[in-house]
């Protein structure tokens, strides 16, 4: 296999191992739950219980990778751009979900679910940044931002609108991690060809 081709199996087992955003979309699910203290949930230490089996399951998913497809070292470029890609989607969606709709005076405060919509513009700028916008990551998250930006959310308290916007986000960060873990394993398949079951690949 050439390295071209090499190079890209390494950036898209390292960007979308997508198995890891179930958890990390149940922990989005988890947090608006514990906002509006629902059920067993009302209790702090029901949530910190939930939290170290969504760290346990993250580390089984962990697990699961190495052994199935072995560890892969990403060049030192796709590594800075990938940090990059991070901080700034990080920085985007913090900067959209105060800006969209909150409470303070220098906000536009928009009839819109600013959280959904931060966390729908910046998991397609992530990937858009690093393995490119893949047609399940359109289907998703495109339909979440238009959601999120349909004028009918102005009837909500700012809590619930955010805790809706989470769920919303939790369940599609999910579903697409789902299809990224099935695009990971088709575009890796036959293992033994990429050398990448138990083996470090430097691309």
């Amino acid at each position: 296999m050439d390295r071209n081709k090499l190079e890209s199996a390494a950036s898209h087992y390292t960007h979308l191992r997508g198995l890891f955003a179930v958890p990390g979309g149940a922990l989005l699910v988890l947090a608006a739950l514990g906002n509006w203290e629902w059920g067993p949930l009302r209790h702090d230490w029901v949530f910190v219980a939930a939290l170290l089996a969504l760290i346990t399951a993250s580390l089984g998913i962990s697990r699961y990778y190495n052994e199935h497809y072995g560890r892969i070292s990403i060049s030192t470029g796709e590594r800075a751009r990938a940090a990059v890609a991070a901080f700034g989607t990080t920085a985007l969606m913090l900067a959209a979900s105060l800006l969209l709709r909150s409470d303070q005076d220098w906000s536009l405060d928009l009839p819109v679910n600013g959280v959904a919509a931060a966390l729908a513009v910046g998991f397609l700028s992530y990937y858009a940044l690093t393995v490119g916008v893949k047609p399940h990551h359109a289907l998703i998250w495109g339909p979440l931002l238009v959601v999120a930006l349909l004028p009918v959310w102005g009837g909500l308290d700012l809590t619930d609108t955010s805790n809706v916007g989470l769920v919303l986000a939790g369940v599609a960060a999910m579903a697409s991690g789902v299809l990224d873990h099935r695009f990971l394993v088709r575009s890796l398949e036959p293992a033994h060809d990429l050398n990448l079951r138990a083996a470090d690949v430097g691309a």
